[in-house]
């Protein structure tokens, strides 16, 4: 699995696709701090996906520069990089991060990578004292999280959360309403994902040979793939990713955080869930229920992911298929990009639009521009609190084991919204002909957080050995060269 060689980069730059990232461009009249009156540099880091769509903002944002690009793929940086050239946009272009690290000519990194490079690549960029911008889920696993919080801290840089539903102008009004009291006290949170997809397929072993599969894996292993695509499917994997309750998910719970009590860690999580409906080579579960068990607000997630069973009427939870429903003593809110009121009978309200979050990238330059870090509406520090909340309810599964139906429903008895949940997860299953008694699900115990700090108090059961395995998938191991350091752990020295 030889990596692209370098001069067959430097040959499409010679070709006008692109530039290589020699020294020429260094003295640039670019080479000068960010101001008031300057246009802020970044460069875009991965946009196979989420990245181009950054870009084509980017391209439009007012005071803004794109200075340079970066991916992994020479065809997706090739691409990109002409996309721009048609735009009459010149720009720096590479497939190896770490040729830009040092430049002085970038203010910040817009990165947009798979999740397994997300800590890696923002403390990099913190210690080279470029701030970021990093995408969702922010991390790969709690410990990582903490760390990048660790390193904007450190060298005092300001690092936004790519959860741009924090800049929605119609969700900033449906919060103000409900913490206003408007609709009496919150009883329950519902936060859904109904995203059916197809498998990803399953082939023998390969190694993709279009590009540095070594920088691709970055800090996780190098292992053959047994899927068909290289590109997006990562996310199905645990190695690389996190799956829709990370992907997605961390959307939804982000938006459920800021209503009302959960605003921290709740004191405990379970999840079931399961791989259904494809034969693929895909670990993550494509239907789950996770509770959020806080005091007297509990927050219930699903996630309905198996292939649709019937086109002709997708399947919805109080009208929506993405968003939360917050019942309130008086009615509720249903909503993603803005959203609707309900009163008590069910009864519409009034809408209130949204903009998708349309000011995020806005907020962030004027935070570069401020050096405030209260400015920003999505701090580092509240993306790793989104982002912990969906790598609870993944520990929890991880650390399940294959259950019986009733012991299903007895598990999420206690929890009044969890059981109503449960009772749709069996229609749903029912409506794709799935017997849970004889396609067993993974159940996962309840798990004891330490509201303090980003740990694990212990397992239902006290099973020394499940707490331990629980405690396990705080951190992954890494790998040489691309090891995390604890910047947390030196903060505390």
């Amino acid at each position: 699995m030889p990596p692209v060689a370098r001069r067959t980069f430097l040959k499409w730059s010679a070709l006008g696709l692109g530039a290589s990232v020699a020294s020429r461009h260094v003295g640039s009249v670019w080479a000068q701090p960010a101001g008031a009156n300057d246009a802020i540099r970044v460069a875009v880091i991965g946009f196979n996906w989420r990245g181009d769509e950054l870009i084509q903002e980017l391209v439009k944002a007012p005071g803004v520069r794109i200075a340079a690009l970066c991916d992994l793929d020479p065809a997706v940086l090739a691409r990109e990089v002409e996309m721009l050239r048609k735009l009459n946009l010149t720009v720096l272009a590479t497939t190896d991060v770490r040729e830009l690290l040092p430049r002085p000519d970038i203010d910040a990194f817009i990165i947009a990578t798979g999740t397994r490079w997300h800590a890696l690549l923002t403390i990099w960029a913190c210690q080279a004292g470029k701030d970021v911008y990093v995408e969702k889920p922010v991390s790969r696993t709690i410990w990582e999280g903490r760390q990048m919080i660790a390193a904007a801290a450190k060298y005092d840089r300001i690092v936004q959360s790519g959860t741009q539903l924090r800049s929605d102008t119609g969700l900033a009004e449906a919060v103000r309403t409900i913490n206003a009291g408007e609709l009496g006290k919150i009883q329950s949170i519902r936060a859904i994902v109904y995203r059916p997809r197809d498998g990803i397929g399953r082939r023998a072993p390969w190694y993709p040979d279009n590009l540095n599969y070594d920088l691709f894996c970055g800090p996780t292993p190098v292992v053959p793939l047994e899927r068909e695509k290289l590109h997006y499917d990562w996310h199905w994997s645990w190695l690389t990713g996190n799956g829709d309750i990370g992907n997605l998910g961390v959307h939804v719970l982000d938006i459920a955080r800021r209503f009302g009590p959960p605003s921290g860690l709740p004191r405990r999580v379970i999840s079931v869930g399961a791989r259904l409906g494809v034969d693929d080579a895909g670990e993550t579960p494509n239907t789950a229920v996770v509770v959020l068990d806080y005091p007297g607000v509990p927050v219930v997630f699903e996630l309905r992911g198996m292939p649709a069973a019937t086109k002709a009427t997708p399947e919805t939870y109080r009208g929506i298929r993405n968003g939360v429903v917050v019942q309130c003593e008086g009615g509720s809110y249903a909503g993603y990009v803005g959203g609707t009121f309900f009163d008590a009978k069910g009864r519409e309200i009034r809408k209130v639009p949204g903009d998708g979050g349309a000011t995020h990238f806005e907020n962030f330059f004027a935070a570069m521009r401020s050096r405030r870090k209260a400015d920003l509406r999505a701090p580092i520090e509240t993306g790793h609190g989104s982002t912990s909340l969906c790598h609870y309810g993944n520990i929890s599964y991880r650390t399940g084991r294959p259950a019986a139906w009733r012991d299903v429903q007895a598990a999420f008895e206690p929890v009044a919204d969890a059981r109503s949940a449960v009772e749709g997860l069996g229609k749903h299953l029912a409506a794709h002909a799935i017997d849970p008694d004889r396609q067993r699900l993974t159940l996962g115990p309840w798990i004891e957080l330490e509201a303090d700090r980003d740990g694990i108090a212990g397992v239902a059961g006290g099973d020394p050995a499940l707490l331990a395995k629980a405690r396990g998938f705080l951190q992954e191991p890494q790998r040489r060269p691309y090891v995390i350091p604890d910047l947390a752990a030196e903060a505390r020295i």
